[in-house]
């Protein structure tokens, strides 16, 4: 099959479509997701603000980005194990508690980078 520069755009705008969807999908259903959603823009903020250097505030706005990425995929696994079957199972609980465990860690490893840099002996 040949490139075509017309459709690899047109395959890249159905792809942002389909992530838009997902956002909205996430927003509109997870009041976690909500909550670090509203949240982001003033700790993105404050980390564009307080981090000394391009790699301090890397860190500091990918941490928070990190929390999103893992609530998005926690939200995945859920609906998909909601979508195979709405009995509990042992293995559907550890489906869903693996995925608030990724959520958890992320927000550890934010607030771990957020504590080391922003209260570094300088």
């Amino acid at each position: 099959m040949m490139f075509s520069p017309l459709g690899e755009a047109r395959r890249l705008l159905k792809a942002v479509g389909y992530s838009w969807a997902g956002y909205k999908a996430a927003f509109r259903t997870e009041a976690a997701f909500r909550t670090e959603v509203i949240l982001s823009p003033v700790l993105i903020g404050l980390g564009l603000w307080l981090g000394h250097n391009g790699l301090e505030r890397a860190m500091l706005i990918s941490s928070i980005l990190l929390v999103l990425f893992a609530e998005v995929l926690n939200t995945a696994i859920e609906s998909v194990v909601d979508r195979v079957g709405s009995d509990w199972t042992p293995l559907a609980g550890k489906a869903k508690d693996l995925g608030s465990a990724a959520v958890l860690l992320a927000l550890v490893n934010a607030a771990t980078v957020w504590i080391l840099i922003l209260f570094n002996s300088r």
